[in-house]
Parts: C-alpha cells; sequence; structure tokens
C-alpha cells in the first residue's frame, strides 16, 4: 500500500545551515496535500559524556545548570519550532547523545523515515576539515533520500 504520510528528519545544531534545513523541511512537510500528514522530526545529536563530570558526584542537577541547558535547546530548535507552528505541520523534538553520523542514521532505521534534510556545514568546521562532513557521511551511508540544504 502507498503510504503518502512521510516521515522527514531534520538534524539540527544550532548553526545558519541547520536552521534554514530546519526551515526546508517544514516547507517540504508543508507542500504535500492536506489530505496527507507529514511529520518533521528535528534531531540534535550531542556529544556522550563518559568522563565524570561534577555531576556525577551530586544527585540533583544544580537549578541553574538546568536552566541554561534549557534555554539552549530552546534557542536551538525555536525556528524549526516556529515554522511548523505557521505552517501548521505536524513537529517532534529529539535529544540524542552520541556520534551524530552513527545517531542520525540509526534514528531514520529505527523510525523508518523517507527523508534526511541537513544543512551543508555546521558548527564544526575544524572537526570537518579533519574527518569530513556530517552532511557528506549521511548522505553516503543512508538508505533514505537525503536532501543537503546550502
Amino acid at each position: 500500500m502507498l503510504n503518502l504520510n512521510k516521515k522527514i528528519v531534520v538534524a539540527i545544531d544550532g548553526s545558519p545551515q541547520s536552521d534554514k534545513a530546519a526551515e526546508e523541511a517544514v516547507r517540504l512537510a508543508a507542500s504535500s496535500s492536506r489530505s496527507f500528514r507529514s511529520t518533521v522530526h528535528a534531531v540534535m545529536v550531542l556529544p556522550s559524556m563518559r568522563t565524570p563530570s561534577f555531576t556525577d558526584f551530586f544527585p540533583n542537577i544544580p537549578a541553574t545548570e538546568r536552566e541554561d541547558w534549557e534555554q539552549q535547546r530552546q534557542r536551538i530548535f525555536y525556528v524549526v519550532e516556529k515554522a511548523a507552528r505557521e505552517a501548521e505541520v505536524q513537529l517532534e523534538n529529539h535529544v540524542i547523545y552520541g556520534e551524530p553520523v552513527e545517531e542520525i542514521l540509526n534514528f531514520v532505521e529505527e523510525q523508518q523515515i523517507d527523508v534526511i534534510v541537513i544543512g551543508s556545514s555546521g558548527k564544526g568546521r575544524v572537526r570537518r576539515a579533519l574527518l569530513g562532513s556530517v552532511s557528506s557521511k549521511v548522505a553516503m551511508h543512508a538508505r533514505c533520500s537525503v536532501y543537503i540544504v546550502r
């Protein structure tokens, strides 16, 4: 059976390129017929913290640290949330910990995503020069369509 309810992932990191990708993902979802509802999944991948931090030794994270994290999260997701609200597109936000390429590809497989929308470059310019860009690696290994936004 043909499923026209598309699942779209947009990888975000707070960079101008990821903001453009977020707006484009919402535009793609909104362009589908009203009788078919596409969902945008905004995915932010943060590095895993394997080394002990001061919060490991205290059961409660200080309120100021929680507030700082919440403000940063809200700022990063703001563009995609605003675009989705204005276009009346269903949006789900996800924060995942790990290596960006691996986690994005795992999420795409687990959720049976149809399209990945990703910026051509993110915040890690030095890392990209040394290891290759997240967008090019995702495009190379993804089993679904990948839309790279410049």
